[in-house]
């Protein structure tokens, strides 16, 4: 497991764009490695910029696979599902087959949703980038402070959350675990009102964002209000 790097930009912009351009570098390169490139999703507006800056790239292809972090328990095409921003920032307009766009069937109730979506990830290995977000209180994904996180080896690759202390209380999170079975695991930060978190990571406190490590490398991309002075 890799040490966080942290990776500080002026602004979200400048954020952002640098952002696309190493993510379809890093797509390249495991199409030409491995011919595939498995890539988990997160929610929030920094990620929803970044897939529109994908969208603008044309990124994607039929070598792509799109898994998600976690989503809220919420009909398909609600605007608050992580999948429905995704599809309409990017994933909709893009050449990546709709076969291969993997939302979790959060709609089914967290315990159901959690058992398909883990029998659906048997169907691959490791990840190769995993983007995540930080909560002001820690958590990532739908890992939050004082439930389950999933970090022992045998622990499913779905969590079924009943009762997460933000709306919608059920969710489906991927565990720990397997976020962390990721070459890459890439955080975005920005804002201000994450700068205690990561003044809290930075310390050493056991936080969920501390649970998930990438095997090659754990990079942590921050615009300057979020870092720490």
């Amino acid at each position: 497991m890799s040490l966080p790097e942290w990776r500080v930009f002026d602004d979200a912009d400048g954020l952002v764009a640098a952002l696309a351009d190493a993510l379809c570098g890093e797509a390249d390169a495991a199409i030409a490695a491995r011919g595939a490139f498995h890539l988990v999703l997160a929610g929030g507006s920094t990620p929803r910029a970044l897939y529109r800056a994908l969208a603008e790239r044309q990124a994607g292809d039929a070598h792509w696979w799109i898994w998600y972090g976690d989503e809220r328990c919420l009909p398909p095409d609600h605007p608050e599902r992580n999948s429905a921003m995704a599809e309409a920032a990017w994933l909709a307009a893009s050449r990546i087959p709709p076969a291969n766009r993997r939302p979790v069937p959060a709609e089914r109730g967290a315990r159901e949703a959690a058992q398909l979506y883990g029998e659906r990830l048997n169907e691959t290995g490791d990840f190769d980038v995993v983007l995540l977000g930080i909560g002001e209180d820690g958590h990532t994904a739908s890992l939050f402070p004082a439930h389950d996180w999933g970090v022992a080896d045998d622990s499913p690759d779905a969590l079924a959350v009943l009762d997460a202390p933000k709306p919608p209380p059920e969710r489906v999170s991927l565990s720990a675990a397997r976020l962390s079975r990721s070459r890459q695991v890439w955080f975005v930060v920005t804002g201000s009102g994450k700068r205690g978190a990561i003044a809290r990571w930075k310390r050493g406190e056991p936080l969920p964002v501390s649970a998930v490590c990438g095997r090659e490398q754990t990079a942590v991309w921050l615009d300057s209000q979020a870092w720490p002075a």
